[in-house]
């Protein structure tokens, strides 16, 4: 048991710091999360969740009270002044169990995720606390927090502590982190309005060379909509009545009687921290990254951190792992994060800059989506949103090996660092379920059509169950019944219902994956490599024999 009253704090209940915690529930860590307001925010923020955040909500449970307040399948069209579609992204895929793009109400999915927490006694939650300040010994962190109503200062020891409270934060500053990046000019006024006055679903990127804008139907009867500003327009203007109502006159009839429940003006940044770690004191979310909301990534770039970081601090505080996994959480984050930037500021500058040479060029590239198949298709299932890929950290990246029997074409085919899918697949009990909810939140070492313990030594079968691994085989679903009868103990056997699974092997050059809690594919070889794959997957976790 540990000297300290947790095992770790947490600061700022934003969207990373209740995903974070919720993560940390279910590996059963002792958790404070406080926060300095009363109540979660509830103005205009972010309006896209896509797939991978998701995935995350499954893992913790959390998905059912989630999906009540989304929008599945949001289609994003993106037109000109003289509202000709210019692009059109609406992908169909379903790759990692749910659909790519959705809408959300951020407030009621953020309110599930702190009510979720009610589900673990061993996780504080503390609204209305500050964080004062931080010390930091060889062996633990010491926050000194203030009650904001009372006044009463007190003192909490973590062997670790987040900093999570957004893009002011405290805790950046504590560790002499620069905000490198920049402050872009546009400002942009957000307003939502209830009883959707056109009640019309999906969205609509206005790209319009005077004044761009764009629209969103949201779940619950909200309709968006966002308009850019110009340097003329102060913010006590623009969120004025008039102002908002005159600029909705182009859009509504009758925008006198809309229910309009929030304005905000936004301005917009594009920054990543210089440092995500100083010792036991990490910082997450919006406090490491901040980025424009045009590709609707700031929110889910949060839950990533969250994701990433939570289940290597469980695996460094149950032993199973050293303090040296924890310095992969800023080598694998920081260059995806730096993606998302870079596709944020990118999209602003294609669909919401002004100018009659952007309006040109819109046309151009418009034609182009038009006319051109190949990149209608890539525009439309938004294939330039980089995946999260993880060449260093906690991964191991193996050479092909070379056969006669491997296809040499399929070398290429590599996949260790990305996510793997997540299909409906056949559970032992023959109930068809998303591959996460069969294996659980930890490590597996997933084999198609090989036993993994068949194939793997006595010591690696050990090391793999100290880390708490599940051993799945997945096989076509007519031999899933046969299969379960004659598998080695311990052995989940899967069927591919759909044959999803055996699609994706079907190009690749390995076999054999060790899947990461995150479900990133930390490693992949062919049977034959199995434990020496292993031995090298242990050493790149920091693994505590």
């Amino acid at each position: 048991m540990s000297a300290a009253d947790y095992q770790v704090v947490i600061v700022g209940a934003g969207p990373t710091g209740l995903m974070l915690s919720n993560l940390l529930g279910r590996y059963g860590v002792r958790t404070l999360i406080i926060e300095r307001l009363h109540e979660l925010i509830d103005y205009p923020r972010a309006i896209g969740i896509d797939d991978e955040a998701l995935r995350s909500m499954q893992a913790v449970d959390l998905v059912d009270k989630v999906l009540p307040h989304t929008v599945p399948h949001h289609m994003v069209r993106a037109v000109n002044a003289q509202g000709k579609v210019i692009a059109e992204m609406a992908p169909q895929t379903d790759e990692f169990g749910w659909s790519r793009r959705n809408g959300f109400i951020q407030p009621l999915v953020d309110r599930a995720l702190l009510t979720g927490l009610d589900r673990f006694p061993h996780v504080d939650v503390r609204l209305g606390h500050e964080l004062l300040k931080i010390e930091q010994t060889a062996e633990q962190v010491v926050c000194t927090i203030q009650d904001v109503d009372s006044g009463e200062v007190t003192r909490v020891t973590a062997e670790y502590m987040v900093g999570a409270e957004g893009g002011r934060s405290f805790t950046r500053d504590w560790l002499g982190a620069n905000f490198e990046g920049v402050t872009l000019p546009d400002r942009c006024l957000v307003v939502d309005v209830a009883d959707d006055p056109l009640g019309t679903p999906n969205a609509i990127f206005g790209a319009d060379p005077v004044r761009s804008w764009a629209t969103f139907g949201l779940p619950h009867g909200i309709r968006r909509w966002e308009f850019m500003l110009g340097d003329d327009e102060d913010n006590e203007l623009a969120e004025s009545d008039a102002f908002v109502r005159g600029l909705l006159t182009d859009h509504v009839r009758g925008p006198e009687r809309l229910n309009i429940i929030r304005r905000r003006v936004y301005t917009h940044n594009a920054r990543i921290a210089s440092a995500f770690r100083r010792g036991r004191v990490f910082i997450a979310g919006d406090a490491a990254h901040v980025m424009p909301v045009n590709a609707g990534q700031g929110w889910n770039s949060c839950i990533r951190d969250a994701v990433n970081l939570g289940w290597k601090l469980a695996a460094v505080l149950n032993g199973t792992s050293s303090p040296a996994l924890l310095d992969t959480y800023e080598i694998e984050r920081r260059d995806h994060v730096r993606g998302m930037v870079e596709l944020s500021v990118g999209m602003g500058k294609a669909f919401a800059s002004r100018g009659r040479l952007r309006e040109v060029a819109r046309t151009v590239v418009g034609t182009a989506v038009e006319y051109l198949p190949p990149v209608k298709r890539y525009v439309a299932s938004m294939r330039f949103k980089p995946m999260p890929t993880y060449t260093r950290g906690a991964v191991v990246r193996t050479e092909v090996h070379k056969s006669r029997s491997i296809l040499p074409a399929h070398g290429v085919n590599r996949s260790a660092g990305r996510l793997f899918i997540q299909p409906k697949v056949s559970a032992p009990d023959g109930a068809v379920k998303l591959l996460d909810d069969v294996i659980g939140l930890r490590w597996a070492v997933l084999t198609w059509n090989n036993d993994p313990r068949r194939i793997l030594s006595e010591k690696s079968v050990e090391a793999l169950e100290r880390l708490g691994a599940a051993f799945v085989q997945v096989v076509p679903e007519v031999q899933r019944e046969w299969t379960a009868a004659n598998a080695s103990p311990g052995i989940t056997v899967i069927g591919d219902a759909l044959g999803r699974v055996k699609k994706w092997f079907d190009d690749k050059p390995y076999s054999v994956l060790f899947l990461r809690p995150d479900r990133v594919i930390a490693a992949e070889c062919l049977a034959v490599e199995a434990d020496r794959t292993t031995e090298k997957l242990l050493d790149a976790i920091s693994y505590l024999a």
